[in-house]
Formats: C-alpha cells, structure tokens, sequence
C-alpha cells in the first residue's frame, strides 16, 4: 500500500485532519518554522514512513528512538490557560496516528486500489508496529477499522479548526514555492490538495467551514486520478529520493517488489 502513488493525497489528507486537534497542531507550530521549512518537514514524514516500511529493523528502531527522543524534549503551551504540556502526550501521539493510519486506508481503498475488509483490518493492526515506534503502548492503539472508528467518535468532541488550523490550511492550499513553480502549483498541487480536502469526513469539513463536491464525485475523482497515476511504471515512480522501496528490494531480491497482485494471495489466506 505505501508505495502506491496515491499516498500522495492520502499525506496531505492525514495534514488536514491532524490540524484539527488543537493541542497536536499547537505543538507542531509552536516547535517548528512550519511555513519556512514546510517541504522540509513533509520529505522528513515520508522518509520516517519510509524507513520503517522499507527499511531494515535496525534502520526502524533507530528512526523510531530519534523520533522519541526530540519528542522528549519538545512542549507547547495552551494559550487560553497557561498550560504547559509535552509533545510526547500519548494521547496526541495517538491521534496523530489514527489520523494517518485512516487517511492512508481511506484514499487508497476509495481510489480503487483493492483491499478486501478483512485485509483493511490487518493493515490497522499492522500498523500498530509504528505506533510503538513512536512511543505508543501499542496495546492501546485501535487495531481494527471498528476500533479506529469508534476512536474518532470519542475524539471528535475535541477538534475544532481554530487559528493554527487555519494556517495550515492556507498553507496547503496555496504552498510558498519559487516564482517559477507557481504554474505547477496551480496545476498539480491544487489538484492534490483539493483531493485531499474534498476526501475529509463532513464533520471536517464542517469544522473548516469549506465545502466539499458530493461524495460520488469525489469518489470518481479520486478513482480518475488513481488510474492515472499507476498508469507510471512504478520503477520511475521509485527512483524519486529516497528510493527505500529500490533499496529494499536489492536488499532482500526482486520477490520483495511491492505490488497489489500479491495482497489477493494473501487476502485468501486470512
């Protein structure tokens, strides 16, 4: 799944959702130059997304350790009470996982790639293994599609698009870039990001207080906009840097090529 070309939307989406929870979005304007080093930022998420799908255990568990450990050290204040709180809350480490592991799910099974729902199940309690790596007690982290729903019922009485929300919607809809690229963001970029948006729950929407195209068209789109995309042989979409998925296929032989033909096999099995 992660090296479908739709992850794409599906990071930008997870972006949008995160900057709803008031406390998470807090911590990361108020740790980072998010509009400075914005790009920096999202090539270091995928990277860390990278190395512990792709990478070796080792390259997992360091990733993971640094990832804790600037965490750790990192904390945000509310600025409506005082309070002073770490980045590392498992709470927010929670929901910024959730938040990810869903969006991910959400865009690729409705662009069309195919996941039966026992498999979509398995992806989520796969995925448990990077919430520990982050420092999550992975016990604690929803393990099925149920689980991750009812999770986000009990959240959603927190999240509200208050005015670090907004920013990062201005941000992703209309991303600092050289002069010479704007042409390229009005065209590639706003497409993604209106995608991203438009494939949010309503009750995001709603917070954002942008509408949204009807469900089935934005269903048609996303599936348009997936079968484009896999039209480009996955060899020339891998040699983009970082290239985790070309290096660990010459680490463990061409049998480890990712491809949605072998989900099918082992759907059958479970």
């Amino acid at each position: 799944m992660h090296g479908d070309p739709m992850m794409w939307v599906a990071g930008v989406r997870a972006l949008y959702l995160q900057a709803l929870h008031p406390r998470a979005v807090r911590g990361v304007m108020q740790n980072s130059d998010f509009r400075g080093d914005a790009w920096g930022r999202l090539r270091r998420t995928a990277n860390f997304v990278g190395t512990i799908t792709y990478g070796t255990t080792e390259a997992a568990e360091r990733a993971g350790a640094r990832v804790r450990r600037i965490h750790r050290l990192l904390t945000a204040t509310d600025p409506a009470t005082g309070e002073r709180y770490g980045i590392d809350d498992p709470a927010l480490l929670l929901w910024v996982h959730c938040a990810e592991i869903d969006s991910y799910l959400h865009v690729l099974r409705r662009s069309g790639y195919p996941l039966t729902d026992a498999a979509a199940d398995r992806y989520v309690r796969e995925q448990r293994a990077g919430a520990r790596l982050v420092g999550l007690d992975s016990d604690t982290v929803p393990a099925d599609r149920a689980a991750l729903a009812a999770y986000f019922e009990e959240v959603r009485p927190e999240l509200t698009a208050g005015p670090e929300a907004r920013e990062v919607d201005d941000f992703l809809r209309r991303p600092p870039v050289h002069p010479l690229l704007v042409p390229a963001r009005e065209v590639l970029w706003r497409h993604v990001a209106h995608l991203a948006y438009a494939s949010l729950p309503p009750y995001a929407h709603a917070l954002y207080g942008r509408p949204a195209p009807a469900p089935a068209a934005v269903t048609r789109d996303l599936r348009t906009t997936g079968a484009v995309l896999r039209l480009v042989p996955a060899h020339l979409r891998w040699q983009l840097p970082p290239k985790h998925i070309l290096r660990a296929m010459a680490r463990l032989g061409p049998a480890a090529r990712p491809a949605p033909h072998k989900i099918h096999g082992s759907q059958k099995s479970d």
